[in-house]
């Protein structure tokens, strides 16, 4: 086997977990046809809510907030990449040289409305404009994998304790679970092999029984 890079490791440890986590919604979800596309286009109108984009009001940023936004589309966009392929290395090869060729235009708010376009247009994920996003709001590749595995592990834990049925609880001593996560992802060693583990321990943890 020929040597990956650290991001194509990184790469492939996220498309395993989306698989994990879709295979977790349904067994054989490869073969229901989901538009990904469709979840990707409508996370960019609720980034752009989040990011600021009326003229007649006073509005700052949420940033943290959009950088959230971004981590679920690229859940969403690895999942049409896994649609379209089951050679996850290859995937991830192809991912690696994407992120390296950044597209943006002249603003965040135009290059977020360009990868709105490109998912309508071609019902994919276009990883050169994410990757344009990615770069106007400095956000690093190293922070989007520490966020994507604390999110999927979030997706995991929201699973296993109730989400599909409703019986699971957003909010625990007055915060949602996304705020725990980032505590959580904060206090922890992320270069860790059982990162993903150890978060989900510390989820467990906080959650009222």
């Amino acid at each position: 086997m020929m040597n990956l890079s650290t991001k194509q490791k990184q790469l492939i440890t996220m498309l395993e977990l989306q698989d994990g986590m879709n295979r977790k919604v349904h067994s054989d979800w490869l073969n229901q046809g989901f538009e990904w596309y469709r979840a990707i286009w409508i996370e960019c109108g609720e980034m752009l809510d989040h990011y600021g984009w009326k003229w007649w009001k006073h509005q700052e940023p949420d940033m943290e907030q959009v950088k959230l936004e971004l981590v679920d589309i690229f859940h969403f966009g690895l999942s049409c990449r896994l649609s379209d392929s089951d050679n996850i290395e290859k995937i991830a090869e192809t991912l690696e040289y994407e992120f390296s060729d950044v597209r943006t235009s002249d603003e965040f708010r135009a290059t977020l409305e360009d990868l709105a376009l490109s998912t309508l247009e071609t019902k994919s994920f276009n990883a050169q404009i994410f990757a344009g996003c990615m770069q106007q709001i400095g956000m690093s590749f190293d922070e989007l994998f520490s966020s994507y595995v604390g999110k999927n592990v979030l997706n995991f834990f929201r699973q296993d304790h109730g989400y599909k049925d409703g019986s699971y609880h957003k909010q625990w001593q007055g915060k949602e679970d996304n705020e725990h996560l980032v505590e959580v992802v904060a206090s922890l060693d992320k270069s860790a092999d059982d990162f993903a583990k150890q978060v989900y321990a510390e989820l467990e943890k906080r959650y009222p029984q």
